[in-house]
């Protein structure tokens, strides 16, 4: 393995994530008023998919319930 590996790793990572980003501001999420579990983790979902988004992946996050505290 070369010792740019994991540089060239980290690059990809990085601009996987911030079109993950752009996507998520493309659809509005940033800027919803609705602010609940769901809406953040359909943000971070989208996130993770990065290019995916662009491939028609639509992921959302329907049902979130919190643990409550004991």
């Amino acid at each position: 393995m070369s010792s740019n590996t994991p540089r060239i790793v980290s690059i990809v990572v990085l601009v996987w994530l911030l079109i993950g980003i752009l996507a998520a501001g493309q659809r509005g999420y940033y800027t919803e008023r609705d602010q609940n579990c769901a809406t953040l983790g359909t943000i971070a979902v989208t996130i993770i998919a990065g290019p995916l988004n662009y491939a028609g992946v639509n992921p959302q996050v329907d049902n979130c319930e919190l643990p409550q505290p004991s």
